[in-house]
């Protein structure tokens, strides 16, 4: 999908379409032939779907496939297989607006079918259902947002502790911070039992830092009415990360921070600049398929978008992690990959890839503005990859 196409984010609910039950097609997704392309064999209803959708589609004869498939021998290309649609989900409170959340977004937007889920059906195991969760940006370290600084006596602000809090207790945890940290462990464990799991912004962070908290407060008194555990920072346990090692908690409740991990400008990292650019690592196709697929788009360099977590210190990434994305000899890592236990994690620094500093309760992107946009793409990408299938040569 090369400049050519008119819909690049359309482009990707085709695909999901075409996969899914009652038709059940095969879909090819060419890596790296014209900046990653779908093939799915022709028909009158493909044709028509694509022209009510508003996406580019080129006839392809038998012989020309076969052309693409010799050039993919001999270029840094490979072509792999959609087999089934995944099944998806994304994690959000019960009072979300599907705006506010990048993912959601683009999955209306491109007409993706998901189920919202929440803390009783990830500690139920209910999510063992599904092939791809998308964790909405939440706090699973148990401080509501850190939002408490600036608007602990804000009507929506209360509203989420009391929500929280009730939802704690209906799950019998005694206390917020314990309930998400549960919900956590449950979520490393659909992981590890093969499940792919994608968050953005500070999901990505706080996931590991409540994994990090077996057995210990780390919570101020002003934000949980509890004492923190003495010395709480050296009796972290990173061993049970999935992604980061050796942060350090910022537990002080005035900070809108969670910890070192985050490269925002608190940091002294300016990866979150304006018109700062992130570099799309250029991987094998043949080779490294997984991350080749992940990183498909039609540019090398995507505009920088801040969020509460922005980008990855990358001294604190656990030695096996897989970098997808990244501010060149900055330090920070915006976008990453991790295999854990049978599955995979994919961690995207920011909030919103089209709002470069997105606020509280800031107006909605309107992606029918937006189709060819990069940052949007990469989400999609992910969400695709659960379906493919390398291409099984010929010895």
């Amino acid at each position: 999908m090369d400049e050519t196409q008119t819909d690049h984010l359309k482009a990707y609910g085709i695909a999901y379409w075409a996969l899914q039950e009652p038709r059940g097609w095969t879909v090819e997704w060419v890596l790296n032939y014209r900046y990653g392309s779908f093939i799915i064999y022709d028909s009158e209803e493909v044709q028509k779907k694509c022209l009510l959708e508003g996406v580019t589609v080129e006839s392809l004869s038998a012989a020309g496939r076969d052309g693409i498939l010799r050039q993919i021998d001999s270029t840094n290309s490979e072509l792999v297989t959609l087999e089934k649609a995944p099944s998806v989900a994304v994690y959000v409170p019960p009072n979300f607006d599907p705006w506010d959340d990048a993912v959601t977004l683009v999955l209306e937007y491109a007409k993706i079918p998901y189920q919202k889920i929440w803390d009783p059906e990830v500690i139920s195991d209910k999510v063992q259902e599904f092939d791809w969760i998308h964790l909405h940006h939440e706090d699973f370290s148990g401080q509501y947002g850190k939002f408490y600084g600036s608007f602990r006596t804000a009507p929506w602000y209360l509203e989420k502790v009391r929500l929280f809090k009730e939802a704690a207790r209906e799950a019998g945890f005694p206390s917020v911070a314990e309930h998400k940290r549960a919900v956590a462990v449950h979520l490393a464990e659909f992981v590890n039992q093969g499940g792919f799991l994608f968050a953005m912004c500070s999901a990505c962070d706080t996931l590991d830092i409540a994994l990090a908290a077996e057995g210990i407060d780390i919570i101020r008194p002003e934000i949980d009415g509890t004492p923190m555990t003495p010395n709480a920072q050296e009796k972290l346990r990173f061993d049970n990360c999935l992604v980061f090692k050796n942060f350090t908690l910022f537990p002080d409740p005035y900070v809108y921070e969670f910890s070192n991990i985050d490269c925002g400008p608190s940091q002294g990292i300016p990866a979150t600049y304006h018109n700062k650019r992130f570099t799309l690592v250029d991987f094998s196709a043949k080779q490294d398929p997984v991350p080749s697929m992940l990183t498909q788009c039609h540019v090398n360099e995507v505009n920088e978008f801040r969020g509460q977590t922005s980008a990855f210190r990358k001294e604190l990434l656990r030695e096996d992690v897989q970098i997808l994305g990244e501010f060149r000899g900055e330090g920070a890592v915006k976008y990453l990959h991790r295999n854990f236990g049978e599955g995979t994690v994919t961690f995207f620094g920011g909030h919103d890839p089209e709002d470069y500093e997105h606020i509280v309760y800031e107006g909605n992107t309107e992606l029918s503005l937006h189709k060819n946009s990069p940052g949007y793409r990469l989400i999609l990408n992910n969400i695709l990859f659960p379906a493919a299938k390398k291409r099984q040569r010929e010895t």
